[in-house]
């Protein structure tokens, strides 16, 4: 069965419209003025089949796309990659080291929850928003913004993977 959702996953660019992108974009950053932590979203349509066959989980997945993207790479390792994988209906939220003891598992958890929640409902656009939205809240409580500085050091940009 997953092989068949991997080989017919919606289209990325029907999914993901430059509107959406966009509206996505000016949530991390609209985020990211509130924290000094970091935001990134990736989102995938499926997964290669060389993955497939290895039976790559979206967990596994998500973690391959932190470190691709390097999102571990900010200055108080404080980097949270939010991944939706479309032919699985996975989301799966990956915080750097420096959040450990910070933010609980439950805490992520509910994010995940959340999003999942809305994804069923269609709602595909306000699930990434809600999901940005609450990592932020979390950030927010843990890494006050800095003043003066903007240099957020990773893309607000959505990442498409695949």
């Amino acid at each position: 069965m997953r092989w068949w959702r991997h080989l017919f996953s919606p289209s990325m660019a029907r999914a993901f419209p430059p509107a959406r992108l966009h509206a996505i974009t000016e949530a991390i950053t609209a985020g990211e003025r509130r924290h000094g932590g970091q935001v990134m979203f990736a989102v995938e349509a499926d997964l290669p089949l060389l993955a497939l066959w290895q039976g790559v989980s979206p967990r596994q997945r998500a973690e391959q796309a932190f470190a691709q993207l390097r999102t571990w790479d900010t200055e108080h390792n404080n980097g949270v990659l939010i991944y939706l994988l479309l032919a699985d209906h996975a989301i799966e939220l990956v915080a750097d080291r420096g959040l450990r003891g910070h933010i609980g598992e439950a805490q992520w958890q509910g994010i995940c929850a959340h999003m999942q929640q809305r994804l069923r409902e269609g709602a595909l656009q306000d699930a990434v928003l809600l999901a940005i939205k609450e990592v932020s809240d979390l950030l927010a409580g843990h890494y006050p913004p800095v003043p003066g500085s903007h240099d957020d050091g990773l893309p607000d940009t959505p990442q498409m993977l695949g």
